[in-house]
């Protein structure tokens, strides 16, 4: 008995211990816009992220519906024929950044993140994402951006606005996280 409730204490402390920073404030943009035509662009303010500094792993949660468009039937469309959010609600980032210490974030660092994004029910592998952190006082910023395909996706871009939506997919984040 003295082992069991010696044992859970050691867990407790250990979960306890982990430094973990936190926002359900995160901001993902991306941009699929191609020249000379209405731009297609949306923002979401609303994103989860949460970062482990013990270990450097990091994970977002994204809900679809909350990326915002200029063009309200934009957003129409991006929710109901190429995202299909009511099917797909969310998105996730699940990495783990290479190489990182909290003791390298004095100031601001260049590091980069593995990890596997999941939308519209695929998930894909990206590797070597440049990211920029900072930490400041009681927050730490992360920041980067990547491009991503909508064919990798299983997005299909009707033909007949094909050559309005590029097939590169730019996409830009920021999270400031504190401590929990």
């Amino acid at each position: 008995m003295k082992y069991i409730i010696v044992l859970v204490g050691l867990i407790s402390v250990n979960v306890f211990a982990q430094s973990k920073y936190f926002t359900k404030t995160g901001t993902v943009e991306f941009e699929a816009s191609v020249p000379s035509f209405e731009e297609v662009k949306a923002k979401n303010t609303t994103v989860t992220a949460i970062l482990n500094t013990d270990n450097g792993e990091f994970a977002s949660l994204v809900l679809v519906k909350g990326f915002r468009f200029k063009n309200a039937l934009m957003e129409e469309h991006f929710n109901e024929n190429y995202a299909e959010s009511d099917e797909y609600p969310k998105a996730t980032f699940k990495g783990k950044i290479n190489d990182f210490s909290i003791e390298k974030l004095r100031d601001a660092a260049e590091f980069k993140i593995d990890g596997e994004l999941t939308f519209h029910g695929v998930t894909k592998k990206f590797n070597g994402i440049l990211i920029n952190l900072l930490n400041k006082e009681d927050t730490i910023i992360l920041e980067g951006n990547f491009v991503a395909l909508a064919s990798d996706f299983d997005i299909k871009i009707p033909k007949i606005v094909s050559n309005k939506i590029a097939e590169d997919i730019e996409v830009s984040f920021t999270f400031n996280m504190k401590k929990k």
